[in-house]
């Protein structure tokens, strides 16, 4: 990572979660093709939908027939690792970057940095899971917490995130149980929903703090500046095309 140099911020974007997936995959091909700055980005997923890791080819049954709302739940791959996760109550974030040194373990701990400190300054005191991988036998991301992810005092998985290094590049997801649906998890994972952090969901106006505050503790930690600049129409229109042809999960 060049240190001192700009990086894109794009504000919350909220869209499926094929979307999602292809402006991700977009923005981390066009960083590898030099037209793109490194990025932080932020975003929530509409309507309801289940990410799958990148390898991850076999899931329960049941979740072909899940719905909520009266809706399918749609299902997408990442093109992370990881295990699923069901995003409803939730933030993600990705952060698409280059040149970073030191083997997978360690990319992570230098990315998480401005989440643990960012939360710390909202107020939640994060650190890093233990568990090994075990998690490979488990559907749910949030069924355990392994040394990429990030845990609250008492140990209730809150961040998990998940990697890509294609060459030089590098993207990691994550997603922010913010206030998860009780029983929309459990009659997908068949086990309790993470602890929320939070009385419902936070409104607007919290939101917009916490990815302010967020954005400048990665400003320090990676010792950057962020620009913000939204996703073009021109931008959206390629991703889109690209969106519809992406087999679902």
């Amino acid at each position: 990572m060049t240190e001192g140099t700009s990086w894109r911020l794009i504000p919350l974007t909220i869209a499926s979660g094929r979307l999602q997936m292809a402006i991700d995959i977009w923005l981390l091909q066009q960083h590898l093709q030099g037209k793109h700055p490194p990025i932080l980005r932020f975003y929530r997923f509409d309507p309801v939908a289940i990410s799958l890791g990148f390898l991850q080819r076999t899931y329960p049954q049941h979740w072909d027939t899940l719905k909520w709302q009266g809706q399918p739940i749609e299902r997408v791959q990442r093109p992370t690792g990881g295990r699923a996760v069901l995003h409803c109550g939730d933030l993600c974030y990705s952060v698409i970057t280059s040149n970073l040194q030191g083997k997978r373990s360690q990319i992570y701990r230098h990315l998480c940095q401005f989440l643990i400190q960012g939360w710390g300054n909202l107020g939640l005191d994060l650190h890093y899971g233990d568990a090994g991988r075990g998690y490979i036998h488990q559907a749910s991301c949030f069924g355990t917490a392994t040394s990429a992810d990030l845990v609250d005092i008492q140990g209730n998985k809150f961040i998990g995130s998940a990697l890509r290094c294609s060459g030089r590049g590098v993207l990691q997801q994550g997603s922010m149980q913010l206030a998860p649906d009780s029983s929309l998890f459990e009659a997908v994972f068949g086990e309790a929903a993470p602890k929320s952090q939070f009385n419902g969901f936070p409104d607007e106006a919290f939101l917009e703090s916490a990815i302010a505050t967020l954005s400048a503790t990665a400003c320090h930690c990676f010792n950057i500046e962020l620009v913000a600049q939204p996703l073009s129409a021109d931008e959206l229109a390629v991703i889109t095309q690209l969106s519809s042809i992406a087999p679902q999960a």
